[in-house]
């Protein structure tokens, strides 16, 4: 036996000498945008100073913060009664925003009022972040009700984030007694995703949903108006770190202001009021992430989400169908129905082959793909600028591993 001959990537092979980066975040950006923000650097658009030094009062930063906004807001396709909102402390800070704001929202309060008692917070728990998310507002005093905690095995009995247990298995709360359902699409570390309409379809509507996209946003069409909130960090699919995206139905927003009592436990920094009455800078916000995500939400909109959700598919197609035509070496950790086409999990039949994996793949320009120091084996981040070829690329390098070291794995 011979090993198949690996192909090497020298560095030149990829424009600027680039690798293929499959972090899960921060994470690759689309180059056009990048060689735009390099060629504007030093002089943005005549105006003889970068992005990085120039006032977020001025009128030409105004103008960038808004026709970010207003692109995000087209792409999206997002109904006049919703705020968009450019925030900081990423999806984390949005796990205690979303529960302090929506608690100080009239309407949940005089739902509560009518009740007699505190509504619950349902949470759907898929994997690690929304479980983060649970664990904060725990910690703020909620009165939660989990609907769902991972999917138990008829198998082992064990319960594992490997999808979702049928609706019908699920512990939503009355809709009278409940606040808010709140979940994650995408689980980053657990490679569960669940389907588009799957909550909003399962929730009763007067119920609003939350829902954290911060990893699977842009890369498909969502429709926004069955949505209370949509939270997400930009630094998986829509630009660099330090700036997080809440888009948040107006009602939600209104308040009995005479009340000292709605805002006393909650930060002017996690406010979506305070943000939403000064058009997202009541203080200064990071003014270059929020010009590189406008740069970002222009290039997704030259293609259009549909295009985004058909490319996403193939990309990650490439990759699961070698999975599955190999199982008893790339073992995949999700159930078929809820594999995530953003972040692909799976581990190999050893530590020992899974390093050689991640060491021949680095040697190849494939970087960033251990799995997270949580759940260890492979995980690949397939996000929106990621060229098909990348995966096509990493896919063909599967493969052959898999021809080179299968013997001895057995």
């Amino acid at each position: 036996h011979t090993d198949v001959t690996m192909p090497s990537t020298s560095k030149t092979d990829l424009p600027h000498d680039r690798v293929w980066n499959f972090s899960a975040g921060p994470s690759v950006l689309p180059q056009s945008v990048l060689e735009e923000v390099q060629r504007d650097l030093l002089n943005y658009k005549g105006h003889g100073m970068s992005v990085l030094e120039m006032s977020h009062r001025s009128k030409v930063y105004g103008s960038i913060i808004s026709d970010a906004e207003a692109t995000l807001r087209r792409v999206l396709k997002v109904p006049a009664n919703y705020s968009i909102l450019f925030l900081q402390g990423g999806g984390t800070g949005e796990f205690a925003a979303s529960y302090l704001n929506l608690m100080a929202s009239r309407a949940v309060r005089e739902k509560q009022q009518k009740l007699g008692k505190p509504l619950a917070c349902d949470y759907i728990v898929t994997g690690a972040w929304s479980k983060s998310g649970l664990k904060e507002v725990k910690k703020l005093g909620a009165n939660v009700n989990v609907v769902l905690d991972g999917v138990k095995s008829a198998a082992t009995g064990e319960t594992a984030y490997s999808g979702l247990p049928p609706v019908s298995k699920w512990n939503l709360g009355k809709p009278e007694e409940t606040a808010y359902v709140y979940y994650c699409e995408n689980e980053t570390v657990h490679g569960v995703e669940t389907p588009a309409n799957f909550v909003v379809d399962a929730v009763d509507p007067s119920v609003p949903v939350i829902c954290d996209m911060s990893s699977n946003m842009l890369s498909r069409p969502v429709d926004v108006s069955r949505f209370g909130a949509i939270v997400a960090g930009a630094q998986k699919n829509m630009g660099p770190a330090g700036v997080s995206i809440a888009i948040v139905r107006k009602d939600l927003l209104e308040r009995d202001e005479s009340d000292p009592e709605v805002t006393r436990n909650l930060p002017s920094v996690l406010d979506w009021c305070y943000f939403d009455g000064a058009a997202s800078m009541p203080n200064t916000p990071p003014t270059f992430s929020i010009y590189v995500c406008g740069l970002v939400f222009k290039w997704v909109e030259k293609q259009g989400l549909e295009t985004m959700e058909k490319i996403r598919d193939e990309r990650a197609k490439m990759v699961y169908d070698i999975v599955d035509a190999y199982p008893e070496f790339f073992h995949g950790l999700v159930d078929k129905k809820f594999r995530s086409a953003m972040n692909l999990v799976f581990t190999l039949p050893s530590a020992d082959l899974e390093a050689k994996f991640i060491a021949e793949a680095a040697d190849r320009n494939m970087i960033q793909l251990k799995g997270h120091r949580s759940l260890g084996g492979i995980r690949v981040s397939l996000y929106n600028a990621m060229p098909v070829e990348g995966a096509k690329a990493f896919a063909a390098f599967m493969k052959q591993f898999y021809e080179n070291n299968h013997r001895q794995a057995h």
